[in-house]
């Protein structure tokens, strides 16, 4: 999507929301900059709904809707309707194509389809910028875009389960010793410690001596700490997982009230690591923690479960991802 006249169908949340967008990226405007707008649109017809994008495609200078023919151009507005000729007050606003927020990072684009009304911010919703902005100085993302990834690593990993009960699991370290032998061999548990931020929060894994670690640097560790992972999750559904060889970028994505599919995505900045410490057997940890999460989600069928206390150190994070999920809901 990098060149001016490309166009690129997607589906938000394939089989929950089905939310059909486009990404389209224009021409540059007359005296502008030379690559023109990406954005991401409604690739939904606005006379009678019909889905206008089927498969990507490059070089097109507009888009045209195959059912009656209706065009639009890649900013969205429409062009062209045959059969409107003495339609009043026509074309209006609503005739255009709706354009979703869309912004990028490190060659990752985020859509927000919708906003809900109320927020735990009283300054409404935050920008990317904002939402984002604890992970680059804790994590030392100099040189990311230059970290290359790796598809061998790739993983799409399907469960029974609620996708919430999947965030609750990860955004707590008690269950570590307990569950993750390997991954409890390689991190020193009592460093293990947690960040609360507006809109994501931190899990700060201490590495065992021996193990691989960030190069020491006071300003992300004053205490000079040997750290061998930053696990980071940003609301709602999107883990960033920082080791000394890279990122594991964990997508969860609801299929239904009780389906979830994650997708592991690998960027890699030392292969010589990959195998070793915090971040060197992915797929052992995210079996165990996929048992876990599917024997709670049989246990909370249970007429003798109720709730459960939070535990005041390990269960900060699992508290305010609740808190949110709670004020979405409310939002409507």
């Amino acid at each position: 999507m990098a060149a001016p006249g490309c166009v690129s169908p997607r589906t938000l949340l394939p089989g929950l929301l089905d939310e059909p967008l486009l990404l389209a990226h224009d021409a540059p405007a007359a005296g502008g900059g030379a690559t023109g707008t990406l954005r991401c649109l409604s690739n939904v017809c606005t006379h009678r709904g019909n889905l206008l994008v089927h498969e990507a495609a490059a070089g097109v200078s507009g888009i045209r809707c195959g059912y009656h023919a209706r065009r639009f151009d890649l900013a969205g507005r429409m062009t062209f309707m045959p059969g409107f000729e003495g339609a009043c007050s026509f074309p209006t606003a609503s005739d255009h194509l709706p354009e979703v927020a869309f912004e990028a990072w490190h060659g990752h684009g985020f859509a927000r389809a919708r906003v809900a009304a109320a927020q735990p911010s009283p300054h409404g919703p935050p920008t990317l910028a904002e939402v984002l902005a604890p992970i680059s100085p804790r994590t030392g993302l100099t040189g990311i875009d230059g970290w290359r990834r790796d598809p061998a690593r790739d993983r799409s990993f399907e469960f029974e389960a609620h996708w919430a009960l999947y965030v609750e699991n990860y955004l707590e370290g008690l269950h570590i010793p307990h569950l993750h032998p390997g991954l409890a061999a390689a991190i020193d548990m009592a460093g293990y410690r947690y960040e609360l931020f507006p809109w994501c929060n931190l899990q700060v894994a201490r590495a065992r001596p021996g193990e691989p670690a960030f190069a020491p640097d006071p300003r992300r560790e004053p205490q000079g700490e040997a750290i061998g992972a930053y696990y980071f999750w940003v609301w709602p559904n999107l883990m960033l997982n920082f080791y000394p060889w890279g990122l594991s970028l964990n997508l969860v994505l609801p299929l239904a009230p009780t389906r979830t599919r994650v997708l592991f995505r690998s960027y890699v900045r030392d292969p010589s690591l990959t195998t070793r410490g915090a971040g060197g057997a992915l797929d052992p940890v995210e079996l165990e923690d996929e048992a876990a999460v599917l024997t709670v989600q049989q246990g909370l069928r249970s007429r003798f479960y109720d709730r459960g206390r939070y535990s005041p150190r390990h269960e900060r994070g699992v508290h305010h991802f609740h808190r949110l999920v709670a004020a979405a809901m409310a939002a409507g």
